[in-house]
Protein backbone atom coordinates (compact mmCIF):
# COMPACT_ATOMS: atom_id res chain seq x y z
CA UNK A 1 0.00 0.00 0.00
CA UNK A 2 1.14 3.19 -0.77
CA UNK A 3 1.60 5.90 2.14
CA UNK A 4 -0.68 9.13 2.23
CA UNK A 5 1.17 12.04 1.06
CA UNK A 6 3.82 13.26 3.01
CA UNK A 7 2.41 16.98 3.58
CA UNK A 8 -1.13 15.48 4.20
CA UNK A 9 -2.22 17.27 7.54
CA UNK A 10 -4.64 16.76 10.30
CA UNK A 11 -6.87 20.26 8.83
CA UNK A 12 -9.06 20.42 12.35
CA UNK A 13 -11.15 19.12 14.99
CA UNK A 14 -14.57 19.04 15.36
CA UNK A 15 -15.61 18.44 19.41
CA UNK A 16 -19.68 17.92 20.64
CA UNK A 17 -19.36 19.42 23.61
CA UNK A 18 -22.29 20.56 26.55
CA UNK A 19 -22.14 23.87 26.77
CA UNK A 20 -21.00 26.09 23.58
CA UNK A 21 -19.88 29.04 26.02
CA UNK A 22 -17.97 27.35 28.59
CA UNK A 23 -16.04 25.40 25.58
CA UNK A 24 -15.30 28.85 23.71
CA UNK A 25 -14.08 29.99 27.37
CA UNK A 26 -11.70 27.25 27.67
CA UNK A 27 -10.41 27.62 24.17
CA UNK A 28 -10.33 31.60 23.64
CA UNK A 29 -10.32 32.79 27.11
CA UNK A 30 -7.24 30.08 28.01
CA UNK A 31 -5.67 28.96 25.09
CA UNK A 32 -6.30 31.98 22.85
CA UNK A 33 -7.95 31.23 19.85
CA UNK A 34 -9.76 33.31 18.24
CA UNK A 35 -13.81 33.31 17.57
CA UNK A 36 -13.92 33.55 14.07
CA UNK A 37 -18.00 32.42 13.28
CA UNK A 38 -20.88 31.28 16.09
CA UNK A 39 -23.54 29.47 14.34
CA UNK A 40 -25.92 30.43 16.80
CA UNK A 41 -26.32 29.55 20.19
CA UNK A 42 -24.72 26.02 18.99
CA UNK A 43 -21.37 26.08 16.91
CA UNK A 44 -18.56 28.00 16.61
CA UNK A 45 -15.17 28.00 14.60
CA UNK A 46 -12.52 29.00 16.48
CA UNK A 47 -8.53 29.47 14.56
CA UNK A 48 -5.11 30.65 15.17
CA UNK A 49 -4.04 33.38 12.70
CA UNK A 50 -7.32 34.08 11.13
CA UNK A 51 -7.52 30.34 9.59
CA UNK A 52 -11.47 29.55 9.08
CA UNK A 53 -11.04 27.17 11.77
CA UNK A 54 -8.62 24.56 13.41
CA UNK A 55 -11.04 23.68 16.30
CA UNK A 56 -15.02 23.19 15.35
CA UNK A 57 -17.21 22.66 18.73
CA UNK A 58 -20.79 22.10 18.58
CA UNK A 59 -23.91 21.49 20.96
CA UNK A 60 -26.03 19.45 18.22
CA UNK A 61 -25.95 15.93 19.74
CA UNK A 62 -24.85 17.05 23.09
CA UNK A 63 -26.55 19.81 25.07
CA UNK A 64 -26.30 18.87 28.48
CA UNK A 65 -24.25 15.99 27.90
CA UNK A 66 -21.63 14.30 30.32
CA UNK A 67 -17.99 12.76 29.54
CA UNK A 68 -17.56 9.34 28.03
CA UNK A 69 -17.32 7.23 30.64
CA UNK A 70 -13.22 5.86 31.33
CA UNK A 71 -13.05 2.44 29.30
CA UNK A 72 -15.04 3.42 26.37
CA UNK A 73 -13.87 4.47 22.90
CA UNK A 74 -13.77 7.78 21.32
CA UNK A 75 -11.25 10.69 21.50
CA UNK A 76 -7.65 10.52 23.84
CA UNK A 77 -6.93 13.91 23.05
CA UNK A 78 -6.61 16.70 20.56
CA UNK A 79 -3.23 17.85 19.73
CA UNK A 80 -2.30 21.86 19.76
CA UNK A 81 1.40 22.47 18.19
CA UNK A 82 3.07 25.55 19.22
CA UNK A 83 5.92 26.79 17.01
CA UNK A 84 8.53 27.37 19.64
CA UNK A 85 9.39 26.11 23.50
CA UNK A 86 8.73 30.10 23.81
CA UNK A 87 5.06 29.77 22.81
CA UNK A 88 4.40 26.66 25.08
CA UNK A 89 5.48 28.33 27.63
CA UNK A 90 3.05 30.56 26.90
CA UNK A 91 0.40 28.05 27.08
CA UNK A 92 1.64 26.89 30.54
CA UNK A 93 1.44 30.44 31.68
CA UNK A 94 -2.31 30.96 30.23
CA UNK A 95 -3.43 27.77 31.45
CA UNK A 96 -1.87 27.96 35.45
CA UNK A 97 -2.85 31.22 35.42
CA UNK A 98 -6.96 30.13 34.46
CA UNK A 99 -6.31 27.39 37.36
CA UNK A 100 -6.63 24.55 34.75
CA UNK A 101 -4.91 20.87 36.09
CA UNK A 102 -2.06 19.73 34.63
CA UNK A 103 -2.93 16.44 34.32
CA UNK A 104 0.86 15.52 32.87
CA UNK A 105 3.95 16.79 31.54
CA UNK A 106 6.54 14.74 28.93
CA UNK A 107 9.41 15.40 27.01
CA UNK A 108 9.34 12.51 24.43
CA UNK A 109 12.75 13.34 22.49
CA UNK A 110 10.74 14.39 19.67
CA UNK A 111 8.32 17.17 21.24
CA UNK A 112 7.70 18.68 24.78
CA UNK A 113 3.74 18.45 25.92
CA UNK A 114 1.52 19.51 28.60
CA UNK A 115 -1.81 17.63 29.11
CA UNK A 116 -4.98 18.69 30.15
CA UNK A 117 -8.53 18.48 29.79
CA UNK A 118 -11.13 20.95 28.61
CA UNK A 119 -14.49 21.21 30.40
CA UNK A 120 -16.21 18.42 28.62
CA UNK A 121 -13.22 16.38 29.74
CA UNK A 122 -11.89 16.03 26.20
CA UNK A 123 -8.03 15.31 26.86
CA UNK A 124 -6.07 18.63 25.38
CA UNK A 125 -2.15 18.11 24.57
CA UNK A 126 -0.21 21.44 24.09
CA UNK A 127 3.24 20.78 22.77
CA UNK A 128 5.90 21.85 20.28
CA UNK A 129 8.31 19.85 18.07
CA UNK A 130 11.81 19.63 17.99
CA UNK A 131 13.43 19.97 14.93
CA UNK A 132 13.78 16.17 13.39
CA UNK A 133 17.92 16.73 13.50
CA UNK A 134 17.34 16.60 17.04
CA UNK A 135 15.18 13.33 17.56
CA UNK A 136 16.54 10.30 19.79
CA UNK A 137 17.35 7.42 17.48
CA UNK A 138 18.68 3.92 18.34
CA UNK A 139 21.79 2.47 17.26
CA UNK A 140 19.74 1.26 13.87
CA UNK A 141 18.71 4.77 13.35
CA UNK A 142 15.42 4.19 14.47
CA UNK A 143 12.93 6.62 16.33
CA UNK A 144 13.43 6.05 20.02
CA UNK A 145 10.60 8.12 21.32
CA UNK A 146 11.27 8.85 25.58
CA UNK A 147 8.47 9.54 28.43
CA UNK A 148 11.32 11.85 30.25
CA UNK A 149 9.55 14.58 32.58
CA UNK A 150 9.40 18.13 31.69
CA UNK A 151 10.79 20.44 34.50
CA UNK A 152 7.77 23.21 34.35
CA UNK A 153 9.59 26.37 36.67
CA UNK A 154 12.35 25.94 33.69
CA UNK A 155 9.85 25.91 30.60
CA UNK A 156 8.03 28.93 32.02
CA UNK A 157 11.32 30.61 32.29
CA UNK A 158 10.60 30.80 28.75
CA UNK A 159 7.47 32.49 27.90
CA UNK A 160 7.69 35.71 26.19
CA UNK A 161 7.66 38.96 27.77
CA UNK A 162 3.98 40.18 28.84
CA UNK A 163 2.73 43.40 26.97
Amino acid sequence: MTPVHPEARIGHVHLKVADLDRAIAFYSGVLGFELQQKFGTRAAFLSAGGYHHHLGLNTWESLGGTPAPKGHTGLYHTAFLYPDRAQLADALRRVIRAGITIEGAADHGVSEAIYVSDPDGNGVELYRDRPESEWPRDAAGNLAMVNDPIDLTELLSHAPAEG
